[in-house]
């Protein structure tokens, strides 16, 4: 029953992320870009704020794999690179930590390329 709470859980708080996400492509003239980076500075400052970790023990997988875990993951790698070597320390910092995510998408990428034929969209 508690493995059941959890999936629940993880899954209340990813769809919370994506309804607003729809939502905001619906009732805003928002583009998809300005939405990812809206959702990525979230991810950010709410891990500045300390608010992230609280969310993260709730609903783990459902605030980590959205494009807010990416601005946690940077906002922590670059507070991080901060305490160790200022401001380049910050900057390294945040890359580093994102590394491994962006290494995947490059690697996915590239895969999906030899894999599918890409085509113009007809508009």
């Amino acid at each position: 029953m508690e493995i059941f709470l959890t999936y629940l859980k993880v899954f209340a708080a990813g769809g919370a992320l994506c309804a607003l996400g729809q939502l905001l492509i619906n009732k805003t003239k928002m583009s998809s870009a300005r939405i990812l980076v809206t959702f990525m500075l979230l991810g950010l400052v709410l891990e500045v704020a300390g608010a992230f970790a609280y969310m993260k023990e709730f609903a783990s997988a459902g605030v980590t794999i959205p494009i807010t875990g990416f601005g946690s993951s940077l906002a922590k790698g670059a507070m991080q690179g901060a305490k160790e070597g200022g401001l380049l320390g910050a900057v390294s910092g945040g890359l580093r930590a994102a590394a491994p995510g962006v290494s995947a998408v490059i690697l996915f990428g590239f895969v999906f390329a030899l894999v599918f034929r890409s085509h113009s969209k007809k508009v």
